[in-house]
């Protein structure tokens, strides 16, 4: 392959675009303005409006030497800034406005603070343009200190407002969502109650951006729905285009490719040479991709390219040009059978990404410089220049570093890793993944996005690192792995857990916490955890039993063979006549997991074994695991934990047990009958004292009741609902209305885990895994997380209402002899097993206990 020539282009053309921070132009002062002067002022605004920038450039300059007055001076240098940062100007854009500061340093007049703190919102968009985060939120910061000083009507509300909103965008810049976040919910009932303007919508716009990349995507898509209903009835292009590109933007969160197709079309048809088309056209080209529309794509990318290069220098157009080479450099290659043709090469994305550094450089945006040159970088990784993408990669960390910018930092420190593991320094790599990851950790607080422009992908930006190190780790030239490597290797695929679960549930509600072997060795010194870890090219299961070194075996199966096993085994699991099919799959999957520590289980004495389970075999009930005689419940109790940082073993607090047992029989939320819910119900009324919730009794704000009033150490519901990996499709059905994951916590956690009364157990006894997911039960973890519960049990797959029945009374039995929860469920499921109805596994196996197994 031919290498890469690293060039920095020279950027030669120049074109209009439209006010990216949609602020109001500043309006003169009335008092003592020369009638000519005011003409000018007048018309010049008029042809910023129309797009016209260098005539009302022109316009203003005719204007200015017209003014005495210092503070009419200073609005039209303001409004000059604006026009001259349209063009690209900045440097001009930057002596405007640093004149019009001075002008007023000078002045003692009356009206002269309004007019600074406009000319301070003028300076902030200026400073956001270049990357300046922090100055702009500064500058926006005093603004809204003299308004709220002042008391003059520019200020209330909608220069406030506006002033609110630009600091919101500041926040969003410096990859601070949750402060975005709160700064615009904190506006949004003043924004609703205001009547219709351009404030409102680009405000409604501002939220709605923000609510897509913290995962709020409905209500995120009908604020942005209102924003555009009121740019059209004002008939305000700049603001049409603007709010229909983020109802794409948002429609293709949501996976709805119809309708964002039809909302980028429409910019297309409608918007100007100008930076919203030529985002709408390339995001457009992503969903192209994603459909391997190929004649479409060698269509337009021409066409794309060529709008993109006749952008005048600004973040956001360094930014789309990131996003396109990202775009390409994330397909497959065409040695994976990819179908999309080539269409751009990688010597065009390195000209393309050097174009991006240069523009960055002058913008003097060292963010954006950074950003750049680590992807230019990621160019020459993939074209095996392993020289030239450390100089670049290098280059990308210093300046990341120097920002403070741990979001882009961890990005380079990653592709350091990777391009020394290239070289076969091992060490080297493992440090720079640790740095990586100890990176992610402290942006934790927002992980759900860290660019505005380019979006956050976890599975493709986050899991990987811990992936990649833990795979790093557990590479050996000899034939035994250390324990320090083993420790680190557990650590880091548990600090995996947590940060999935915590991107799953929209906030690092999360902490790990160390659990020492010890303390487990102390509440059980009959368990053992099982960690089972799926890299590209291996299997490794890391083992650890009471009192003993860790233990790890590894087995060559490579990702593809162990998901597609994996695959086959749930679907034949389901179907009741499949049975001997589904156990020689089990089988495989025993021998992978279990059979290399058979010997070490034994002479340890273990009755229980808790696995922390990594990726689709998540969604594999352990219990069904076959040995080619006996399954694995027969032998051991079985628990599931997303990790031992998260979970410790508690035995079940010594409390008399009472229970809320609440649950739906008949048709609702769109699911079928469960007739044998009330039998369920009765029995487990008879065997712990409580409260019943039955049908129309079982209402949200009922059980929320019943659950403030008494401590429950048990909550049993037997209702449908679903488990996904996506949190909008994760609830319980209540008769009213379904409960989803993120009020499972106001309904059901009213004590904490350290006070008395918190839920010891809930158990879902007819939810279900989402069909075709293969993170669905990541969905179940996060419902556990929510309840604030130590124990929650519930099944993979709906099963017969019947045998759930007869599972729960066996299980409630147990534990009232003082079993532990874990030894109740194999019992119960055993009960089932020697049932001559429900001794196949599709009865019997999906029930699993998560979290504290005593």
């Amino acid at each position: 392959m031919a290498p890469l020539v690293l060039c920095l282009w020279l950027f030669l053309g120049a074109a209009a675009l439209p006010t990216a921070a949609h602020a109001l132009l500043a309006s003169l002062p009335t008092a003592q303005n020369p009638s000519q002067a005011l003409r000018w002022e007048q018309q010049g605004r008029e042809l910023y409006q129309a797009g016209r920038f260098a005539e009302a450039i022109a316009t203003w300059q005719q204007a200015l030497p017209a003014l005495t007055n210092p503070m009419q001076q200073a609005t039209i240098l303001s409004n000059l800034a604006l026009a001259y940062q349209q063009l690209g100007q900045l440097r001009d854009a930057d002596g405007a406005i640093q004149a019009a500061i001075a002008r007023l340093e000078g002045s003692t007049g009356e009206g002269r603070s309004p007019v600074l703190a406009q000319v301070l919102d003028v300076q902030g968009h200026l400073q956001l343009a270049r990357g300046q985060g922090d100055a702009a939120l500064a500058s926006w910061q005093q603004a809204f200190e003299i308004y709220e000083q002042v008391g003059h009507s520019l200020a209330a509300p909608t220069w406030r407002l506006r002033n609110q909103i630009n600091q919101a965008q500041a926040l969003r810049s410096l990859g601070l969502y949750r402060r975005a976040y709160d700064q615009l919910t904190h506006i949004q009932q003043e924004l609703q109650d205001l009547p219709d303007s351009l404030v409102k919508a680009a405000g409604l716009r501002n939220l709605g951006n923000v609510l897509r990349v913290t995962g709020d995507l409905a209500i995120s898509r009908q604020l942005l729905e209102q924003s555009l209903a009121i740019a059209q009835s004002l008939a305000d292009p700049n603001a049409v285009t603007e709010t229909l590109l983020s109802l794409g933007n948002t429609a293709s969160e949501q996976q709805d490719t119809a309708a964002a197709l039809a909302y980028y079309d429409q910019v297309v048809a409608i918007a100007p040479p100008s930076i919203t088309l030529v985002s709408a056209q390339l995001q457009r080209l992503k969903l192209w991709l994603d459909q391997r529309q190929g004649d479409a794509l060698q269509r337009h990318l021409p066409s794309l390219l060529t709008q993109m290069a006749a952008l005048p220098p600004s973040r956001r157009t360094v930014y789309l040009r990131i996003d396109l080479a990202r775009t390409f450099l994330r397909l497959p290659t065409a040695a994976s059978g990819a179908e999309v043709p080539p269409l751009i090469s990688r010597a065009q994305l390195a000209d393309l990404l050097a174009i991006a550094v240069q523009q960055a450089q002058t913008l003097q945006d060292p963010r954006a410089e950074a950003d750049a040159l680590g992807t230019l970088g990621q160019v020459y990784e993939h074209n095996r220049q392993w020289i030239e993408a450390k100089e670049l990669t290098r280059q990308a960390l210093l300046l990341s570093q120097a920002t403070q910018a741990s979001d882009l930092a961890y990005q380079w420190q990653w592709q350091m890793g990777r391009l020394l593991a290239q070289e076969g320094d091992f060490s080297g790599a493992i440090a720079a993944y640790e740095a990586a990851i100890a990176a992610l950790q402290s942006l934790r607080y927002d992980l759900v996005g860290v660019n505005p422009d380019i979006q956050f992908s976890f599975r493709d930006e986050v899991e990987p690192v811990y992936r990649q190190l833990v795979e790093l780790l557990l590479h050996s030239e000899g034939t035994t792995l250390s324990q320090p490597r083993l420790e680190r290797a557990r650590w880091v695929i548990e600090s995996l857990q947590i940060a999935e679960l915590n991107n799953f549930l929209r906030e690092a509600c999360l902490d790990a916490t160390q659990v020492l072997d010890q303390v487990i060795e102390q509440q059980d010194p009959t368990a053992a955890v099982i960690y089972p870890i799926i890299l590209p090219r291996q299997l490794t299961v890391i083992l650890t039993l009471p009192q003993q070194p860790l233990q790890a075996f590894t087995i060559a199966v490579d990702q593809k063979t162990v998901q597609q096993t994996l695959d086959q085994l749930r679907q034949e699991l389901v179907k009741p006549q499949r049975h001997r099919q589904a156990q020689a799959i089990s089988q495989q999957i025993y021998d992978w997991l279990i059979r290399p520590a058979e010997e070490s289980l034994a002479q340890a004495d273990i009755d229980t074994l808790v696995f922390v389970l990594d990726g689709e075999l998540r969604n594999i009930p352990m219990a069904a695991l076959y040995d080619g005689d006996r399954y694995l419940i027969e032998t051991y109790s079985l628990a599931l934990t997303p990790g031992l940082q998260l979970i410790g073993p508690k035995p079940l607090q010594e409390v008399e047990l009472s229970v809320i047992a609440a649950g739906v029989s008949e048709p609702r939320s769109g699911f079928s009958a469960l007739p044998h819910v009330p039998l369920e119900l009765q029995t487990i009324q008879s065997q712990l004292p409580g409260q019943t919730l039955l049908n129309d009794e079982f209402t949200r704000a009922a059980l929320q009741t019943q659950v403030q009033q008494r401590p429950f150490p048990v909550v049993h519901l037997a209702t449908h609902g679903q488990f996904s990996s996506q949190a909008s499709e994760t609830f319980i059905v209540a008769w009213d209305e379904r409960i989803y994951v993120d009020d499972v916590q106001q309904v059901l956690q009213t004590r904490t885990d350290a006070q008395a009364g918190a839920i010891e157990l809930l158990v879902l006894s007819a939810c279900q895994t989402a069909a075709g997911d293969r993170r669905a039960v990541l969905g179940l973890a996060g419902v556990a997380i929510r309840a604030g519960a130590r124990s929650t049990l519930a099944s993979l797959w709906n099963v017969n209402d019947a045998s759930t029945a007869q599972l729960m009374s066996a299980f409630y039995q147990a534990l009232q002899t003082g079993l532990p929860k874990a030894e109740a469920l194999r019992q119960a499921q055993l009960q089932l097993l020697h049932d001559q109805r429900y001794w196949r596994p599709l009865y019997w196996s999906p029930y699993v206990l998560i979290g504290n197994w005593l």
